[in-house]
C-alpha cells in the first residue's frame, strides 16, 4: 500500500479530527477505492486510543433506493446514519467518487425528496460530532476531473500533505483582516453580486473538516443579497451536473433561477424550504495545490482564486442565522476574469489574492 495513504490517515485522525483516547469514531467508507485511506485511519484512530467503527455507503446501493423507492422509503431519515452522528465524537467521511451521470434516468422530484432526508443526516453530524470529509480519489474521479488516475491522486496527495501550521498562519491573517468589513461586491462574466457582512466573523479553514482544505468564509447578512451571479462550471449535488446556473437576487430575496441543464432540478432544491433559496455561505478557496476542476465540490472549492456560495444552512460560528436541510456549495471562477472587492477595497483579482 502506497504510505501516503497512513500518513493522511495519521493527520486525519491527529490533525484534523484531534482523536482523544476514549473518543468514538464513525468512519465512513465510501465505495470500495477509499478502503486503503479507511485502513490507514483505522489504525491511527487505534493508536490514539480511540474506538473505530467503519460504515459502507456506495451511491451504486442509494441509486436502487431512488430507483425502487416508495416516496416514503425516499424521505425518511436513515436510522442507522442518525444514530451514528449522536453515537460518535467524531465522524470521519471518506467518499469515494461514483459515475456522475449514476442517477440521470431518476426523476428531480424523487431526487429532490431523498436529498432532502439526506440533508437531516448531514445536519446531524454537523450538530453533534467533530467532522472530516474527503474525497478519495479513484479511476471515476480521475474520468470526471477529465485526466488520468495518477494526475489526480498526485494532486491529492500534494493538497493534503501540506505544511499545514504555515498555511494556517497565512490564512488566519487574511480572516483577520476581513473581520469588521462591511460589504463584498463580486464581478466576473455575467456576474455582479454584492451583499453585506456586517457583524459577521470571517473564518479560515485549516484542514479540519475537509481535506484537502483551504477556504476562508463568512456567512452573508440574509436580506442583504443584491444582483445576479453566474457559474462557468456545473453545480454538482447527488450525482446531477447542472451546467450555466444563474440566480438573481433583489432586496435579499430569490427572484430567478435558471440553468442550461437540471433546470427542473435545480429550482426543486432551491425550494426545499424557506432558507433554502438565501446564500448561507461565502468563501475564498486558498489551496495552491489545488489547480484543477474535478465537477466535486469538496475539491473544486478548494481551488486557490476562486471563490464559492453555498445555498441554505448557514455557519452559527460566523454569525450566520439561516437554517435549512440543504448546504450546497457552487464555485465561481475569478481566475481569468473577476474581481472581488470588500468595502471598495479589491482583495482578489483575476485569480491573485491581494492582501
Amino acid at each position: 500500500m502506497d504510505p501516503r495513504w497512513s500518513k493522511l490517515g495519521d493527520l486525519l485522525v491527529n490533525h484534523s479530527l484531534e482523536v482523544k483516547p476514549g473518543e468514538k469514531v464513525l468512519i465512513a467508507m465510501g465505495e470500495l477505492e477509499s478502503y486503503p485511506l479507511v485502513r490507514g485511519a483505522f489504525e491511527a484512530v487505534v493508536r490514539a486510543g480511540g474506538y473505530p467503527q467503519v460504515q459502507f455507503l456506495s451511491e451504486d446501493l442509494r441509486h436502487q433506493l431512488l430507483k425502487h423507492g416508495s416516496a416514503e422509503q425516499l424521505s425518511r431519515v436513515p436510522d442507522i446514519e442518525a444514530y451514528g452522528m449522536e453515537w460518535a465524537d467524531c465522524y470521519l467521511g471518506l467518499r469515494g467518487a461514483s459515475n456522475l451521470h449514476e442517477h440521470d434516468d431518476i426523476p428531480a422530484e424523487k431526487l429532490s425528496l431523498n436529498q432532502k432526508a439526506m440533508g437531516q443526516v448531514s445536519t446531524l453530524r454537523w450538530q453533534k460530532t467533530r467532522w472530516c470529509l474527503v474525497r478519495v480519489p479513484n479511476a471515476a474521479f480521475a474520468q470526471q476531473a477529465e485526466t488520468d488516475e495518477e494526475t489526480i491522486t498526485e494532486m491529492f496527495f500534494d493538497s493534503c500533505l501540506l505544511d499545514w501550521p504555515k498555511e494556517t498562519a497565512r490564512w488566519r491573517e487574511w480572516a483577520r483582516r476581513l473581520d469588521g468589513t462591511g460589504r463584498v461586491r463580486v464581478t466576473g462574466q455575467d456576474t455582479d453580486l454584492s451583499f453585506s457582512v456586517r457583524g459577521r466573523k470571517w473564518f479560515a479553514w485549516e484542514g479540519r473538516s475537509n481535506m484537502p482544505d483551504g477556504e476562508i468564509m463568512t456567512a452573508p447578512v440574509e436580506d442583504s443579497l443584491e444582483g445576479q451571479i453566474f457559474f462557468e462550471h456545473p453545480g454538482v449535488l447527488s450525482g446531477r451536473l447542472i451546467r450555466d446556473i444563474r440566480v438573481v437576487w433583489k432586496a435579499g430575496r430569490l427572484v430567478e433561477a435558471a440553468s442550461a441543464t437540471n433546470q427542473d432540478f435545480l429550482r426543486a432544491v432551491l425550494a426545499t424550504d424557506a432558507g433554502s433559496g438565501i446564500v448561507g455561505e461565502f468563501a475564498f478557496g486558498t489551496n495552491p495545490a489545488v489547480n484543477r476542476f474535478c465537477n466535486d465540490i469538496l475539491i473544486d472549492e478548494k481551488i486557490g482564486g476562486t471563490v464559492h456560495i453555498a445555498f441554505g444552512r448557514s455557519y452559527p460560528q460566523c454569525g450566520g442565522r439561516n437554517a435549512s436541510a440543504i448546504h450546497w456549495d457552487i464555485v465561481k471562477d475569478l481566475r481569468s476574469e473577476g474581481r472581488v472587492e470588500v468595502d471598495g477595497t479589491p482583495v482578489l483579482e483575476n485569480g491573485r489574492f491581494l492582501f
